[in-house]
């Protein structure tokens, strides 16, 4: 009988990418893909080490599997497993540890999946991680995460993912093309580009982001590409433009802040201030009035005073954004931030995350209240409640219906008529109009 294996993963998009490319090997290899509850012979968790909860939430995955099953195999892969491998192995039950590199060749260290007393570790140094392995999500969402760039050469003081994925490294636009149409076939309507730094895709080559984008939206069959973050500084007037002519490429930004204060920026070393991250912004709604714009902010940074932390707010108040992803900060080992001056007290951070994701809601309920009474052409996920089920318009706004076999991952135009308490929009659903490009 062939072994099985089940797979949790942790943080970003780019991870579950990973995770789903990982997977088809192993499936390849004759092992047998079951649920996480199901109680596997093996199972792969595939770790973040962006915030000190991913970490702490590693450790409790682990316990929960192994309740699943006490004898089972447990590897650990990952941004944690390549920044602190030591640390996950002295975890009780874990088995194997596998770097960056080596993760993508995991079924290779599955020779044997008995329980090991001392957990092995199989991780290179980062510095020599110059490999590119593309990977894409298929099955476990409506979307696809479709993998384009890894690593980053920015090293911002608050950040490890450079020690964690090395060096920034792309895809070539002939093989994200093939990929998507491998992705189309197998039915997928829309594909979100991820990275570590995306807009970085062509480093070191004659090819860029803007021209990957002209690419992918020759894709027959593709109805959707949405970009999943993009840094300001590498958001240039010719992408927006083209986004706003698209007939695929959504109007949604995720555009990284960090701070709206040009002190915390310059500390942070970000390599933007607030005049050009407005510029942007500014833009976008120019050229896209009904475009989605989401933020990153981070509180709690060392040195943010209260003065600097208003200003933050007030500049975000101001902004005319959709929705916040707020990161309460927290402090890693090997970075520049852990060793500056002005920390500020959790308390304060915990209160500061706080009116943050206040600001955050109202600021999606305006967004949401401004496109009562349009239509817009939905694409319907595969989550359900039982009687409703759920979708997004092309501007990332989150509607709901009555649940409909029918709609699982078909575009159906919807008028938004309301919003409900847990911020979702009712609709109107026609099912089988055309849907205008």
């Amino acid at each position: 009988m062939s072994k099985s294996v089940a797979f949790y993963t942790l943080g970003c998009k780019l991870n579950f990418s990973e995770t789903s490319t990982i997977g088809r090997s192993l499936l390849a290899e004759g092992y047998a893909k079951v649920q996480f509850q199901e109680g596997a012979d093996v199972y792969v968790i595939n770790t973040c080490s962006v915030t000190d909860n991913a970490d702490k939430k590693c450790k409790r995955i682990v316990k929960e599997a192994l309740r699943h099953n006490p004898v089972a195999f447990i590897v650990v892969i990952g941004c944690y497993a390549q920044l602190k491998p030591q640390e996950i192995a002295a975890i009780e039950g874990v088995d194997l540890v596998l770097g960056a590199a080596e993760k993508f060749n995991l079924h290779q260290f599955l020779g044997s999946t008995r329980k090991k007393e001392i957990a092995e570790i199989k991780e290179g140094k980062i510095k020599e991680v110059l490999e590119y392995h593309s990977s894409y999500s298929i099955g476990d969402r409506t979307r696809t995460f479709l993998k384009v760039q890894d690593g980053c050469d920015y090293f911002c003081s608050f950040c490890t993912i450079p020690l964690a994925r090395g060096k920034s490294r792309s895809d070539t636009i002939e093989n994200v093309v093939k990929q998507a149409h491998e992705i189309v076939a197998q039915g997928t309507k829309e594909i979100v580009l991820t990275g570590v730094n995306t807009g970085e895709f062509g480093i070191g080559s004659n090819q860029n982001f803007y021209q990957l984008l002209q690419a992918l939206d020759q894709v027959e069959g593709l109805e959707r590409i949405r970009i999943s973050s993009i840094e300001p500084n590498l958001l240039s007037d010719e992408i927006i433009e083209w986004v706003a002519q698209s007939k695929k490429i959504v109007p949604h930004f995720h555009i990284p802040l960090q701070a709206g204060s040009d002190t915390l920026l310059k500390s942070m070393r970000r390599k933007y201030l607030t005049a050009l991250y407005t510029s942007r912004v500014e833009k976008i709604k120019q050229l896209m009035p009904h475009c989605c714009i989401g933020v990153d902010v981070i509180v709690g940074f060392p040195g943010e005073t209260e003065e600097l932390f208003l200003e933050t707010y007030q500049y975000l108040n101001e902004l005319p954004i959709s929705y916040l992803h707020v990161f309460t900060y927290s402090e890693r080992e090997n970075t520049t931030a852990f060793k500056l001056p002005g920390k500020v007290p959790m308390h304060v951070r915990a209160d500061r995350s706080k009116m943050l994701h206040i600001l955050s809601d109202k600021k999606r309920r305006a967004f949401y209240e401004e496109h009562i009474g349009n239509t817009y052409p939905v694409l319907w996920e595969a989550e359900s409640d039982g009687n409703t089920m759920f979708g997004f318009t092309s501007n990332y706004i989150k509607v709901k219906t009555a649940y409909d076999p029918a709609l699982v991952n078909e575009i159906s135009m919807a008028k938004l008529t309301s919003i409900d308490a847990e911020m979702v929009m009712d609709c109107k659903n026609f099912l089988f109009e055309p849907i205008p490009h």
